[in-house]
């Protein structure tokens, strides 16, 4: 059985229309969340009164979520850099306490 087999079919409301969406069983959850995030978005862009027109809100909306992805993951690389260069300055630690305790050893 595929994944599309396996697909069911969930209902999601985005700025109170109605959508069904094909959807494997174990990303109910997610697909639910992330309804829940694109329409409290668009609700937001609405809500300033700046755009007008559900395309443009919708736009509007998957840029925003577009652009805090990219600066998730651009934030995460960072991260990994800063912890590969700590857990490397501590293998060096070990290492030269390893050297030392050898040695003592002689």
């Amino acid at each position: 059985m595929t994944q599309e087999d396996s697909a069911k079919t969930v209902q999601i409301k985005i700025l109170d229309k109605d959508y069904g969406v094909a959807c494997a069983p174990d990303e109910e959850v997610e697909l639910q969340q992330s309804a829940k995030m694109l329409d409290e978005r668009m609700r937001e862009i609405r809500k300033s009164g700046k755009i007008v027109g559900t395309e443009r809100i919708a736009v509007m909306a998957a840029l925003n979520i577009a652009h805090d992805l990219v600066k998730a993951q651009t934030d995460l690389k960072e991260n990994q850099k800063v912890t590969e260069k700590h857990l490397s300055r501590i293998n060096e630690k070990i290492e030269q306490a390893l050297a030392n305790a050898r040695q003592m050893d002689l």
